[in-house]
């Protein structure tokens, strides 16, 4: 029987989970076994998968999991450095160049295990079957609009956190911008046809913010991007892969600009696609906003977890879009599955 184990998120400020009880109980109705791990965080609550009919393991307990079982979770893993042995399914930000993402592979050499990543669990046409895409934009746009507030103020943006919904998100940016009493920002989306720019472009929208929506046609010349300069804000929201072109280059730093806040929605600084190479880590919850130039300022907005902060919705959400393939785990060999087990392969390789 085909065994699913979702475990406990154990990343700070990490609330989603990608399987509602809705949907495990639509997996258990397909012959799916199914262990959900207690959490002390999880947004859902575990009586819902208790009442689905879930096995209920003690958190954190998945390296114990039985050898058959496959290990279900979003975000990356404890940076113990132990093999795994396991079958895992989650972002795990390693097929891209990422230094971080070698070690994680090598675990998965050493144990033998296998990981499908969720970044790559795309259908026929290569379009992922799911993706958070839509609320980290959404929340993206609103931390760097945060950022952007905080420089009015002569200040630099201090921590954010969980919001119980979007509608609180608003209220709370809202009166932080009516504070300032000051016109809003214009901004530029770059990504503006996909669920990421979608989300980022309705929060900024929302706010009153002028866009710029740019998708493929306006960058499909290779840059150099003056128009991004133009601009208070910029939204990074696009998929980095190779050939994807510098929209602010190392040079931005210097030049004349009306930039001052970049929110790199994508976040992948040491990704050698990088596209926005003026800064070199991801920023945090604590600490969102990392300064890259003073005169005039420029703040970076990269952190990677962003749908974290809206966690209900944006887990409804996405495991509404995972849970067609969920339900194909009997056949790992084929489909979504084989697809990515496929991209592994190759990357193990190389």
């Amino acid at each position: 029987m085909t065994h699913l184990w979702v475990r406990a998120e154990q990343r700070p400020n990490e609330e989603r989970v990608g399987l509602t009880p809705e949907g495990a109980k639509a997996l258990i109705d397909a012959g799916i076994k199914v262990t959900v791990e207690k959490s002390s965080v999880r947004a859902i609550s575990l009586q819902g998968y208790v009442d689905a009919g879930c096995d209920i393991a003690a958190e954190n307990s998945w390296p114990t999991a039985p050898a058959e079982a496959i290990i279900f979770g979003l975000k990356e893993l404890p940076e113990d450095g132990t093999p795994l042995p396991h079958r895992h399914i989650m972002f795990g930000h390693a097929f891209k160049g990422q230094h971080s993402g070698k070690a994680l592979l090598e675990r998965f050499r050493q144990g033998g295990g296998t990981l499908y990543d969720l970044e790559y669990l795309v259908d026929e046409s290569g379009r992922r079957v799911a993706a958070f895409g839509y609320w980290a934009g959404y929340a993206g746009a609103a931390v760097t609009l945060k950022c952007w507030a905080a420089q009015q103020r002569g200040e630099i943006c201090g921590p954010v956190g969980v919001f119980k919904d979007k509608d609180s998100l608003i209220a709370d940016l809202s009166s932080e911008l009516f504070a300032l009493k000051a016109p809003r920002p214009t901004a530029i989306v770059i990504g503006a046809l996909g669920r990421v720019g979608t989300g980022a472009t309705d929060l900024l929208e929302t706010m009153g913010v002028i866009v710029t929506k740019w998708d493929m046609a306006e960058t499909a010349n290779g840059g150099p991007f003056p128009e991004i300069l133009e601009h208070d804000l910029f939204l990074n929201c696009i998929f980095a892969r190779p050939g994807t072109p510098v929209f602010v280059p190392q040079s931005a730093l210097t030049e004349p600009r009306k930039l001052t806040a970049i929110g790199d929605v994508a976040c992948d600084p040491d990704s050698d696609y990088n596209p926005v190479p003026v800064y070199d880590r991801a920023t945090t919850w604590d600490a969102p906003a990392l300064r890259v130039a003073k005169d005039p300022v420029l703040d970076v907005m990269a952190i990677d977890n962003l749908p974290s902060m809206l966690p209900a919705e944006s887990s409804v959400d996405y495991a509404e879009q995972l849970l067609p393939s969920l339900l194909t785990l009997g056949d790992l060999g084929s489909g979504v599955w084989g697809r990515a087990k496929a991209t592994f392969d190759e990357n193990m390789g190389n």
